[in-house]
C-alpha cells in the first residue's frame, strides 16, 4: 500500500471536496461531491447522531446513488446546509429524476459545536448559505485543520478539525477518508505527547511523534479549561470512499469497517454523547476489489485523517482549547523542532 499523490480523499478519481466556514461563528460545512451520482451508504455507532436523508442509503431503499455527502457543524441547525447544496445541484440540472422533477440527494450528518466560544446570535440559520458556498468551492485540492465542518471542533484537550488521507492498494484501488473531528474523547494519549493513531502514520503526516511508550491502562487526563465535556454535544463524522465498484450493501460494510479507525484514533469513541457516523462512497470507476482490504484501508485512512485534523488545527480568537502543536510546545523537555 502507498499514499495517494495528494494524501486526500480526492485521490479517489472524480471526487471533489468543498469547505465553507465563518470564523465569528466558529462553525462551517464540508461537502463531498462528484460530476455524477455515486453509490453510498453509512454506519452509525455513536449514541447521539444527527442526520438527514440517511435512510435512503440503506441497501433496500430505492435511490441508487447520491449527488453529495455533507458534514456540517451547528448541531440540528446544520442539517439545513443541505438546502444550499441542493440549490447548487439544481442550478446545474442535477438530481434524482421523478417524472419531470429532479430531487438532489444530499445525505447530511452534523456535529455539535454550539458551545465552542463562537457567536451564535444569528436569527436566521447561516447553514444554507454555508452549504451553497462549500458546494461551489468543491475542488480536488482543499485545506485541512480549522476549516469547513472542523472549524470549531474540539476534542477533550485540544482543538479538533478537518482531516483527510488516502491509500492506494496493491491492485491499484484507491481508498480515502475525510473527517470532522469533534469527539468527547482524546486524540492524544494521556502523556499529551503522542497520537493514539501513531502506529498508522505515514511519512510524518501528523508530526512524526511516534507511538507512546507507556504500557498498561492509563487514566485519561481531565478536560482543559474546566469544561464538563460529558454534558455537551460532540460527534466525529466522516466520509470514506473508494473508486472500486460497490453496491450499497458493500458500501455499508465499508462504513462499518471504517469505524475501527475511529476507535483506534479516539479514546474513548462511540460514546452515548457522540453521534459518530461514517458515510461510505464508491465511484465505481475500477473493477470490484477485495472488500476486506478496502475496509481495512478505510479504517487506516480514517485513523490517520483524525490525527491529521488535530495536527493541522490553527488558533483563532476566542478558542476554548489550545491546538495540538501549541500543547507540544508547552513542554520544555520535548524537542519538537524536527516535527515541523
Amino acid at each position: 500500500m502507498q499514499v495517494g499523490p495528494r494524501n486526500l480523499i480526492t485521490d479517489v478519481a472524480g471526487l471533489r471536496v468543498g469547505n465553507a466556514d465563518d470564523s465569528r461563528l466558529k462553525s462551517g460545512v464540508s461537502v463531498v461531491t462528484a460530476e455524477a451520482p455515486f453509490t453510498a451508504s453509512y454506519a452509525v455507532m455513536g449514541g447521539a447522531p444527527g442526520t438527514r436523508d440517511t435512510d435512503l442509503l440503506a441497501p433496500d431503499k430505492t435511490v441508487p446513488g447520491v449527488d453529495a455527502l455533507i458534514l456540517s457543524g451547528g448541531s440540528a441547525f446544520g442539517l439545513s446546509a443541505a438546502d444550499g447544496v441542493m440549490a447548487g445541484l439544481l442550478a446545474q440540472g442535477r438530481g434524482f429524476e421523478v417524472g419531470s422533477a429532479k430531487v438532489p440527494i444530499t445525505p447530511t450528518a452534523i456535529l455539535f459545536d454550539l458551545l465552542n466560544g463562537g457567536q451564535k446570535d444569528w436569527s436566521i440559520s447561516p447553514y444554507p448559505d454555508l452549504g451553497r458556498e462549500a458546494y461551489d468551492a468543491a475542488s480536488v485540492d482543499f485545506a485541512l485543520g480549522s476549516v469547513g465542518a472542523g472549524t470549531g471542533a474540539l476534542t477533550a484537550r485540544v482543538k479538533g478539525g478537518l482531516g483527510s488521507a488516502s491509500i492506494i492498494l496493491a491492485d491499484g484501488t484507491t481508498v480515502g477518508a475525510l473527517v470532522a473531528v469533534n469527539p468527547m474523547g482524546h486524540v492524544l494519549t494521556p502523556s499529551d505527547r503522542h497520537f493514539w493513531a501513531a502506529p498508522f502514520e505515514v511519512d510524518g503526516e501528523f508530526g512524526g511523534l511516534g507511538p507512546d511508550t507507556a504500557r498498561g491502562l492509563q487514566a485519561p487526563l481531565p478536560s482543559r479549561k474546566g469544561l464538563n465535556l460529558a454534558d455537551q454535544g460532540h460527534t466525529t463524522i466522516a466520509v470514506v470512499a473508494t473508486d472500486a465498484i460497490l453496491d450499497k450493501a458493500g458500501c455499508q460494510r465499508i462504513a462499518t469497517a471504517a469505524h475501527d479507525g475511529m476507535a483506534r484514533a479516539i479514546v474513548p469513541s462511540h460514546t452515548p454523547h457522540d453521534g459518530d457516523l461514517v458515510f461510505a462512497a464508491a465511484t465505481g470507476t475500477r473493477p470490484a476489489s477485495d472488500i476486506a482490504m478496502i475496509g481495512h484501508a478505510a479504517a487506516v485512512c480514517l485513523a490517520r485523517s483524525i490525527a491529521r485534523a488535530v495536527w493541522e488545527a490553527s488558533p483563532a480568537n476566542g478558542d476554548l482549547m489550545p491546538c495540538a502543536k501549541d500543547v507540544l510546545r508547552m513542554d520544555p523537555y520535548q524537542d519538537v523542532h524536527h516535527h515541523g
